[in-house]
């Protein structure tokens, strides 16, 4: 029996052929389609991620701060402070040394002053003395009121510099002000008491500057 021999048909070959490529393509279409909605949906997975990470790195942010908890300043700014420090500590050191001087011209004035004062009682001494030794018919001569007029200058200008007279008799004793070189037995005056004063003291600004030379009762 004879074999029946197939004829070759090149019209049915190509027709499969387009069919298996038409097929391929179909599946390459929807390969590409699900794989443009997997990428869409994890667009904003990769967002959330990027603001996740943003977040961690404000959160990160206060640790760069210094010790304590305390922002690190700048270097301007801690210049700024270094030289306000400096110009207050210049300051408080000028306002001390303007203080201190002031009060050292204020005690070398006194001290001046206090030299010139104690120069100046022995003549008020003399003053006192001589017209202590004026007669009464000559009290009233123009060469006595003369020395009077000076010795009353003399205590005025006194008076106007802060020096005063220091009250001695009937006053109790003193050390501070009263200088005692005698002592008298007298019940009528009573005890410690001033009853005679030999030389006058003197005070400047509340300091003594010549003590009382004075008699004590007992």
């Amino acid at each position: 029996m004879a074999e029946e021999k197939k004829e070759f048909n090149p019209m049915e070959e190509e027709s499969v052929s387009q069919d298996q490529t038409e097929d391929i393509l179909k599946e390459d279409d929807e390969k590409a389609v699900e794989t443009a909605e997997e990428a869409k949906g994890q667009e904003p997975e990769e967002e959330t991620e990027a603001s996740d990470a943003a977040s961690e790195e404000d959160q990160k942010e206060p640790e760069k701060k210094g010790f304590f908890g305390k922002k690190k300043k700048d270097k301007k700014d801690e210049k700024i402070e270094e030289l306000t420090d400096m110009v207050k500590r210049q300051m408080a050191e000028f306002d001390n040394y303007r203080k201190r001087t002031e009060k050292e011209k204020a005690s070398m004035y006194e001290i001046g002053a206090r030299e010139v004062i104690e120069k100046i009682l022995p003549v008020v001494d003399n003053f006192e003395r001589g017209l202590a030794a004026v007669p009464e018919e000559e009290k009233e001569s123009p060469f006595v009121e003369g020395m009077n007029k000076i010795y009353r200058q003399l205590l005025s200008s006194f008076e106007g510099m802060g020096v005063k007279v220091i009250e001695s008799v009937g006053q109790e004793f003193n050390p501070d002000y009263h200088n005692a070189v005698m002592h008298v037995e007298d019940e009528e005056a009573g005890e410690n008491m001033v009853v005679e004063e030999f030389q006058k003291g003197y005070t400047y600004k509340d300091a003594v500057i010549r003590h009382s030379m004075v008699k004590v009762a007992n």
